[in-house]
C-alpha cells in the first residue's frame, strides 16, 4: 500500500503535468485560429503582452464601449470554426454554451426592443438610442496579447455585451480571471426563444441555498442594504473585497454546505474539467467552513435580488435588478485572489526565471 506522502506526490505530480497537457492544448489551438486570419485580421488580432488593453475589462456593449482586436462578426467561416475550438478548449460544455447563448441574446434582446417600438411602447427617441448600442451576436472581439506560438507569457481577450472572458497563460500555468457573464433579458418572455435563460442555474441554486435557512441563518446572511445596482468588482471599483459579511460556512450544517457547494461548482465548472478540478482542490484544501455566503433583497424571483460567496481564496458575485427593475437582467463574475490577469503566476513564472 502506498504511504499517503507518496500519494499527495503522485498526485501533485500528476496535477501538473495535466495543467502543461492543457497549456499545449491552449496553444495548439490558438496558433491553428491565428493560421486561418488573413493578414489584415491578423494585424488586427495580435498585440504585445504588455498593451494595457490586457488587464483592461467591461462588459458594457459595443455603442458604449468600442473594443479592439478582431470581431467575431468578421471572421470567415474557418476562423468562427476554429474560434469555437478555442473555446470549447477553453471552456467545458456548459460554459461553452452559456458563452453563446448569452450571444444569441443579444440578437434576441435587439429584436425585443424593435417589437416594443413596434407596439407603440417605445418612442422614436429611446429606439434611435437602444440601435446605437450595437446589440449583435456578431459584436464581440477578439484580441490575442503575446505570441502563443513563440512566448511564453501569453494571452487571450474575448469580449463584448454582457461577457469578458480573459486568459493568461504563464510558462505551464494559466489563469481566467476574471471571468464575467451576464444575461439580458434573463429569461426570454417572447419571441421563439421565450423561456430560454442562459444562467438558470446561477439563479435557481442561489434561491434554493438561500431558502434552506432558517430564520436566524437568513438573518445572518442578509445584509440590510439595497440591492446593488451592478456586481461591487465591476470594472472601475476595487477588484477584492477584503470585508468577509454574512453566515460563514462553519454555521451552515451539512446539506447546506451541500447545496452552496453546488452553487459554487456552477461558476467553477464553466472551465474545462482540469481547471475547474484545480479552483475546486483550493476551496477544497481550505474547506467550506471558511466560506461566507451574503444575499441582498428578495428571496422570490422577479424581485431584485444579489448574493456574494467569498473566501479568502475567490469571490463570486450575482446581481439580478434590472433598468426596469424587474430582476430579469443578470450580471456575474467568478475571480481568484491576487490572480486576476493572470498576476500571481506571472509573479511566480518571473521569481522562477531570474538570472
Amino acid at each position: 500500500m502506498l504511504k499517503p506522502s507518496l500519494i499527495i506526490l503522485l498526485f501533485f505530480l500528476t496535477s501538473c503535468l495535466a495543467l502543461a497537457q492543457d497549456v499545449e492544448a491552449l496553444k495548439n489551438v490558438t496558433v491553428s485560429f491565428i493560421e486561418t486570419l488573413p493578414d489584415e485580421q491578423k494585424s488586427a488580432v495580435e498585440f504585445d503582452f504588455s498593451d494595457s488593453l490586457r488587464t483592461k475589462w467591461t462588459n458594457l456593449p459595443l455603442g458604449l464601449a468600442p473594443r479592439s482586436g478582431v470581431k467575431y462578426g468578421n471572421l470567415s467561416e474557418e476562423s468562427k470554426i476554429q474560434f469555437h475550438k478555442m473555446l470549447s478548449t477553453i471552456l467545458s460544455s456548459q460554459g461553452y454554451l452559456k458563452v453563446f447563448s448569452i450571444m444569441q441574446v443579444d440578437d434576441i434582446l435587439h429584436e425585443i426592443m424593435e417589437i416594443a417600438y413596434q407596439k407603440g411602447q417605445m418612442n422614436e427617441n429611446t429606439i434611435k438610442m437602444i440601435r446605437t448600442l450595437d446589440w449583435d451576436y456578431g459584436n464581440y472581439f477578439i484580441a490575442l496579447l503575446g505570441d502563443p506560438e513563440k512566448d511564453d507569457t501569453w494571452g487571450l481577450k474575448f469580449e463584448g455585451h454582457h461577457i469578458s472572458l480573459n486568459l493568461t497563460v504563464s510558462g505551464d500555468k494559466f489563469s481566467m480571471t476574471p471571468l464575467f457573464l451576464g444575461s439580458d433579458p434573463a429569461v426570454v418572455e417572447v419571441t421563439q426563444y421565450a423561456g430560454l435563460r442562459p444562467l438558470s442555474k446561477e439563479e435557481d441554486y442561489g434561491f434554493w441555498f438561500v431558502n434552506t435557512l432558517d430564520d436566524d441563518q437568513k438573518a445572518k446572511a442578509t445584509l440590510s442594504e439595497k440591492v446593488p445596482g451592478d456586481i461591487l468588482t465591476s470594472p472601475g471599483r476595487d477588484q477584492w473585497i477584503k470585508e468577509f459579511k454574512g453566515i460563514k460556512g462553519s454555521e451552515l450544517n451539512a446539506d447546506q454546505q451541500k447545496i452552496l457547494h453546488y452553487l459554487i461548482e456552477e461558476y467553477v465548472n464553466n472551465l474545462d474539467h482540469p481547471k475547474a478540478e484545480e479552483y475546486l482542490g483550493i476551496l477544497h484544501a481550505r474547506g467550506m467552513d471558511e466560506v461566507y455566503f451574503s444575499w441582498i433583497g428578495s428571496y422570490e424571483p422577479m424581485k431584485a435580488h444579489y448574493y456574494m460567496i467569498h473566501s479568502p481564496d475567490f469571490i463570486i458575485e450575482y446581481d439580478n435588478v434590472g433598468f426596469l427593475d424587474n430582476a430579469n437582467h443578470i450580471h456575474t463574475i467568478w475571480r481568484e485572489n491576487g490572480n486576476d490577469f493572470g498576476e500571481d503566476i506571472l509573479k511566480q513564472h518571473r521569481l522562477a526565471h531570474q538570472h
